[in-house]
């Protein structure tokens, strides 16, 4: 294999010494490699810190986000939710009033962070968000008010278990016109960025004392394969945001086993419909494109310890009263699948004519050719061309890569709804409704299950497996942990607190 090639780059990039790391960012604040700051490439482009919320869900809009624009509540390293922007909170009326006190904090341009303009950027957030999930954990909610000053209540009109978790999404930053809150404050630093901790840099500056230079993060957005290269020649102890579509770009780079970490995510992989016209709508064709892709060689083609492929929307049962069932013809074998499946597109050409050529919209990436190829493959054996397009390009498959949310079956639903442009049951989306307005968990979790039956027999959705997260992590970063989030909050690197 030779995806990634042996990048020969300035010396100055690649050798950013502790010291001089040190000198240029903090003078004076660290004297060697194990205590200077640390450095973390992300893959993606410079428009993810530029522009962070119109970039999501790209791994660097998140960790911007993340870093510099903290919700009420966040989660850490291992997948757990802890105190942000507020210090503390309480759960009161049985699950339908949350109600947070909010910690000393300061917008970037001084002001102090009031709960009025909390409450007011939150409703607007979470109005935005609910046009596109209108089933999802937000869409109970009431109202944001401020109680006080420093207490913003959450109101809500049924008890949702999940709340806490979609709170905590990089999308419920608040975020005014002039920035964030934290925790940490962000500056140019060539062509990165140097973030030092909010408060640190607060205490530094009334006290007039340096930041302990191994509290800061040194940031930039790169290419895969650059951020690999450079982790690999030590320019850099951190990559963030490695996805399947680079994942063939390390079996050749030579970069220690042993740096390489594993999230165990779950959430969509997989082709949504998006297209329109008489070939898509037709549901007997959606099914057979559906069973056309042989998923047993994608662990051969994405090498990954305990990754599984699926058939299904759900990897779990969540709060469904029993397992969702997989489609009946996955107990079948591939030849035969695909035989039915080029009889379905006979009878379709018999009937309309050649059908148009199918365009498929992946990221870049080797793991993105491999996976069209796999896929053009399966397409055409049961009589269907494609041609492989831009993410931004209409097209009418597009992949979803995506971890969950929260642990529901909710978020599947949501992410695959009517509300998002993918081919959808308005049988479903119609249960979804009842469910919300159940009255009871037990008839709740009914409807949820019919709606995802029904969602999953509508094929709107090709699922091929979990998302693939990675990171490559140097030795002194000893706080990492995977994440069932894959979200690695930049002030827990280290096992102490900083």
């Amino acid at each position: 294999m030779s995806f990634l090639p042996r990048l020969s780059l300035p010396p100055v990039r690649l050798a950013l010494t502790a010291g001089a790391l040190c000198a240029a960012a903090l003078a004076g604040a660290c004297s060697d490699h194990s205590s200077g700051p640390v450095t973390v490439s992300v893959i993606g482009v410079r428009d993810d810190f530029a522009k962070p919320l119109e970039q999501l869900p790209d791994p660097g809009a998140k960790l911007m986000l993340e870093a510099t624009a903290q919700g009420l509540v966040a989660f850490d390293a291992g997948g757990e939710i802890l105190p942000a922007l507020a210090q503390r909170w309480i759960v009161q009326d049985d699950g339908k009033s949350y109600i947070f006190r909010l910690r000393r904090a300061f917008w970037p341009d001084g002001e102090r962070v009031m709960a009025k303009e909390v409450a007011r950027l939150l409703s607007a957030r979470i109005d935005r968000l609910r046009r596109m999930d209108p089933n999802g954990p937000l869409d109970a909610v009431e109202a944001v008010v401020a109680m006080t000053g420093e207490v913003v209540e959450i109101r809500l009109t049924v008890p949702r278990p999940f709340l806490l978790q979609m709170l905590a999404q990089p999308q419920m930053a608040i975020l005014s016109s002039v920035g964030g809150t934290g925790p940490y404050r962000s500056e140019k630093w060539g062509k990165a960025l140097l973030l030092k901790p909010l408060d640190k840099a607060e205490e530094a500056h009334e006290a007039e004392v340096a930041i302990p230079a191994w509290q800061t993060r040194i940031l930039r957005a790169e290419r895969a394969a650059l951020a690999i290269v450079r982790f690999r020649e030590g320019g850099t102890e951190l990559v963030l945001g490695g996805r399947y579509a680079d994942l063939p770009l390390l079996v050749p780079s030579g970069v220690d086993r042993d740096a390489v970490r594993v999230d165990p995510v779950q959430g969509l992989l997989g082709l949504a419909i998006t297209g329109e016209g008489a070939l898509l709508d037709d549901g007997s064709i959606r099914r057979a494109i559906n069973m056309s892709i042989d998923r047993n060689q994608l662990p051969t083609m994405f090498p990954l310890g305990g990754w599984a492929t699926s058939e299904q929307l759900l990897p779990g049962q969540f709060e469904l009263p029993a397992p969702a069932a997989p489609p009946p013809w996955s107990a079948l074998p591939i030849e035969e699948r695909r035989a039915q499946g080029r009889a379905v597109v006979d009878r379709w050409r018999a009937e309309h004519g050649d059908p148009p050529v199918l365009r498929i919209a992946l990221p870049d990436g080797a793991g993105s050719t491999m996976l069209f190829a796999l896929v053009a493959q399966g397409l055409r054996a049961i009589g269907l061309a494609a041609e492989r397009v831009a993410v931004k390009q209409d097209a009418d498959l597009r992949l979803i890569d995506e971890v969950a949310a929260y642990d529901s079956a909710l978020w599947y639903l949501g992410r695959i709804g009517c509300a998002r442009g993918i081919h959808c049951s308005k049988e479903a989306e119609a249960m979804l409704q009842s469910a919300s307005l159940a009255t009871t968990a037990e008839e709740r979790a009914a409807r949820i299950a019919q709606a995802v039956a029904l969602m999953q027999a509508h094929d709107g959705y090709v699922p091929l497996g979990a998302p693939v997260r990675w990171s490559l992590v140097a030795r002194r970063l000893t706080g990492f942990t995977p994440s069932p989030r894959a979200r690695h909050p930049l002030n827990h690197l280290f096992r102490a607190t900083n």
